[in-house]
């Protein structure tokens, strides 16, 4: 899909159930947001996915230089204000993620959390960096494909199906858009105010990174308190395409919930399913007689089930669907069904639930369900 943002129309991919946590993911320089094609998908059971095409590259508008870090930041900031996200986990790799930190000095307050992928804190020599700029704009981006390739993906890599979409990528990207890009590089240096950033972090780094080697990840990470590091062997400067697992196995475990915050972890889920107004409303009817239950269930179903991110936030809401019609709770069915409209669930969805409903649990449970369904349906309709 398409939006206008920050004067221009960006091209944006969106996956994972819209009341899902954010995560937006950033690609690096002379690629598109196709590089994050595996982890995202991976990771779109738990979260909603927003990757972007960033200025000049993809299909986003290609505007005249020069382009700055904190500009880019800026269209990332415009297209999630956009798409109504208040608050995101922030992915970038390269360029991405020297974006994901200027996203963080801009408004720390709506980053949940970085996950910076072979990036730093700045990418030297900025002379390079504009020499490349100059020969972008005189002979396109064919002129420096081979140099920029074998620091992309190990040798190893190079011959590739996935190796030769990276080629595509890059003599697809504009020569304007590359270069006042390259040229953002050239001038970031990020180093004074991503070292006053509170906030969890990750740093992953392949081994064989030429770009940004080990020792720049190394310096990122003790810029940022608490962060931790993930050296990738074997992965050079694009790992996401070369190692797509590595990487979605880091990000996962990185974004798990700890088991210390899994009441207000909970407690979101419990909102972004079943709505602000029914959990502000059993809050407020909470005493000393069930607090303690209501406490309870937000830690344990919803923050213990329902932030897992195996199964997306559709299939549990059927699943839970199902569970319910079949054991009769019949409140808690038209409760569940009323938070569909939040979880993705058609009403085709629950129709098709019921019918395995009648087979496996038996036709008078289902044939009951299906009427509270169609009587909640209506009234939501309505």
């Amino acid at each position: 899909m398409f939006l206008r943002a920050n004067g221009i129309a960006i091209h944006v991919r969106q996956d994972g159930p819209p009341g899902a946590p954010a995560l937006l993911m950033l690609h690096s320089l002379g690629t598109t947001a196709a590089i994050w094609d595996a982890p995202a998908a991976a990771l779109a059971t738990g979260f909603r996915i927003i990757r972007p095409d960033l200025r000049g590259h993809g299909l986003t508008e290609a505007t005249q230089g020069p382009y700055t870090i904190a500009g880019l930041a800026a269209d990332a900031w415009a297209l999630l204000d956009a798409l109504g996200i208040a608050r995101a986990h922030v992915a970038g790799i390269s360029i991405g993620g020297m974006i994901a930190q200027a996203m963080a000095h801009a408004a720390p307050e709506r980053v949940a959390s970085l996950a910076l992928v072979d990036t730093a804190l700045a990418i030297l020599p900025p002379q390079a960096w504009r020499d490349r700029a100059a020969i972008v704009r005189a002979h396109g981006t064919e002129a420096i494909e081979e140099a920029v390739l074998s620091r992309w993906v190990t040798s190893g890599f190079r011959e590739t199906p996935d190796a030769a979409g990276l080629r595509a990528m890059l003599r697809r990207t504009p020569p304007e858009g590359y270069a006042a890009a390259a040229e953002a590089i050239a001038a970031a240096d990020l180093a004074a105010a991503t070292r006053r950033l509170r906030l969890p972090a990750l740093v992953v780094v392949g081994e064989h990174d030429e770009a940004t080697p080990v020792a720049s990840a190394e310096a990122l990470r003790d810029a940022i308190p608490g962060a931790r590091l993930v050296v990738l062997p074997g992965a050079a400067h694009i790992p996401t395409v070369e190692q797509p697992e590595a990487v979605t196995e880091a990000l996962r475990r990185f974004l798990a919930v700890p088991a210390a915050d899994l009441y207000e972890a909970g407690l979101g889920v419990r909102r972004a399913v079943l709505g602000e107004a029914h959990v502000a409303r059993a809050a407020a009817a909470a005493d000393a007689f069930d607090r303690d239950f209501q406490a309870h269930i937000t830690r344990t179903a919803w923050g213990e089930v329902w932030t897992r991110p195996h199964l997306d936030r559709r299939t549990r809401s059927l699943l839970t669907l199902a569970i319910l019609a079949a054991l009769g709770h019949r409140e808690e069915f038209c409760l569940h069904v009323r938070a569909t409209s939040n979880t993705g669930a058609s009403p085709r969805d629950i129709a098709e639930m019921l019918l395995h409903v009648s087979t496996y649990a038996g036709v008078p449970a289902a044939n009951s369900a299906m009427r509270l369904a169609k009587e909640t349906l209506q009234e939501m309709h309505a």
